[in-house]
């Protein structure tokens, strides 16, 4: 059994409508959820699971969820390429809540376009969300996704960052990584 906890503004959308969210994560997993809506507590049963990954890659899609990911999003952990990872904004800036604002609005960019870019770029999708800051990508990709966003909430400039992606991306494409 495992147990987590996440938002219960967050517990309608890993139902899903008429609890077919939860229900397609259950038979993907042969796994039993169990969710209370009321606390945002969730109990996994994984004792039918043979496959001890998957109760970590169950748990990291309720985790994604639960961060502002969408289902579609976060069913892409069910594939072993791909990993989920969760950066803490506090650890950069403490609990002051003007300055998770502030690096939030860096991540975010004007008008979303640092994301994108970031997204755009390495091929991962990545949510803002309270005060974290998550990702979901393949393995290879994923870390200069972690690179770029840890430069960005350490107070690196846009275009230095871009540079730093672009230049690692193509060293990927090009087999040199």
């Amino acid at each position: 059994m495992k147990y987590l906890r996440i938002l219960i503004i967050r517990i309608g959308v890993l139902i899903g409508h008429n609890g077919e969210t939860w229900q397609k994560l259950e038979d993907i997993t042969n796994s039993t959820i169990d969710i209370d809506s009321k606390s945002g507590e969730i109990t996994i049963d994984d004792s039918k699971i043979k496959d001890p990954l998957t109760t970590i890659k169950i748990e990291n899609i309720i985790l994604a969820i639960g961060r502002g990911f969408s289902p579609e999003q976060a069913f892409q952990l069910l594939n072993d390429d791909y990993e989920f990872f969760i950066f803490d904004i506090r650890d950069y800036v403490g609990n002051k809540d003007n300055h998770i604002r502030r690096l939030k609005s860096r991540i975010i960019g004007r008008n979303g376009k640092t994301r994108n870019v970031l997204e755009g770029l390495t091929d991962s999708h990545i949510s803002i969300y309270g005060h974290t800051v998550s990702i979901i990508s393949n393995y290879i990709n994923i870390d200069i996704t972690k690179k770029a966003i840890d430069k960005l909430l350490s107070g690196s400039k846009h275009a230095t960052t871009y540079r730093f992606v672009e230049t690692n991306m193509k060293k990927i494409r090009h087999g040199w990584i």
